[in-house]
């Protein structure tokens, strides 16, 4: 028994570790990198280059995964685009 506890630990610890990856990776269609470049384009006046509130849902979704995997559920607040 402790052997499996140990194996979903070491799953659950890599499933984490690659979901961060996607928040933080310059290569993933959800990585930080696009919120930088979101906010150098509202910086410089130009248009949105990628559609935020689609992004957010997405890496919120992550954010939701990683921390039900860590044990942390919490509510977080929901972001709605002023239009």
């Amino acid at each position: 028994m402790a052997k499996k506890k140990v194996e979903s630990t070491a799953n659950s610890t890599s499933e984490v570790s690659e979901l961060k990856l996607q928040i933080s990776s310059p290569y993933s269609d959800i990585g930080d990198w696009k919120i930088v470049k979101i906010l150098e384009y509202r910086m410089m006046g130009y248009e949105d280059p990628y559609d935020l509130e689609e992004l957010h849902k997405a890496r919120q979704a992550v954010r939701d995964q990683i921390n039900l995997l860590e044990g942390n559920e919490t509510e977080t607040p929901v972001v709605k685009s002023e239009e």
